[in-house]
């Protein structure tokens, strides 16, 4: 019966005519500090210290995104609302721009990461998505699910995908997709990123560069490589990698 429903779902999808292309979504980013605390089995006494204080107590934290979209190119950054705060600190806004041509099939990652901006700029490679029978609505769009395995950070990602907004694109750095990501889940509920507003626009200079990108520019390959090397580090310090690299 459910494999019924779920063909139901797909076919009513597929004759819809009214496919979104081209847009803006927005994305609430909630953090949930236990169950990220959870991943990480080496924190020591002081670093689940250091976190309870900075944090309050509270459980979750939320910021909030934006991925611009159209067939041929995305842009996932900060939205300008504002996120929470922690207990007497107010956080900056990092570089974040994840740009993807899929046209061209080329990425340009601006992100700002252990005190410095890495420009990632390479071929986007085909990601390795396991699609699943499971459907649910996500603002109010009906999605199938797929998962992946980030082999770096060692995450489980669930995501959510709708097949009327026929958009490989997706929130943070993932994509590849036969329909654009409206949720992801990192590590069973560590961090969920849900769409909360779907926009249909003309987007005009969203997609731009800047005339001059200021940053380190490298390959895929050595950002993935640093990263690993940085989490190695962490790891034997039992420290939390993740206050100056993005979970």
């Amino acid at each position: 019966m459910k494999k019924v429903i779920i063909i139901i779902a797909i076919f009513l999808v597929s004759i819809a005519t009214h496919a979104q292309q081209e847009g803006i979504v927005s994305y609430t980013r909630t953090t949930y500090w236990t169950k990220l605390n959870s991943t990480l089995p080496y924190l020591s006494k002081q670093e689940k210290e250091k976190q309870a204080y900075m944090f309050g107590g509270r459980d979750d934290w939320k910021e909030y995104t934006l991925l611009y979209f159209n067939e041929k190119e995305s842009r996932y950054t900060h939205s300008e609302e504002k996120s929470d705060e922690s207990e007497g600190y107010a956080w900056r806004k990092e570089e974040y721009n994840i740009r993807r041509n899929f046209e061209k099939n080329t990425m340009n990652d601006a992100m700002e990461m252990l005190g410095k901006v890495y420009i990632v700029e390479d071929s986007l490679p085909t990601p390795n998505w396991k699609i699943l029978n499971d459907i649910k609505d996500v603002a109010g769009h009906i999605c199938m699910k797929a998962m992946i395995q980030d082999t770096v950070k060692k995450q489980k990602i669930i995501a959510w995908f709708a097949q009327d907004i026929p958009i490989n694109a997706g929130p943070e750095r993932l994509y590849g997709l036969p329909g654009l990501i409206l949720e992801l889940d990192i590590n069973d509920g560590a961090v969920i990123i849900e769409a909360t507003k779907i926009e249909n626009k003309k987007l005009t200079t969203e997609f731009d560069l800047p005339k001059k990108q200021k940053g380190k520019k490298i390959n895929d390959l050595a950002f993935q490589d640093m990263l690993r090397k940085f989490i190695q580090e962490k790891i034997k310090e039992e420290r939390n990698p993740y206050w100056t690299i993005r979970y």
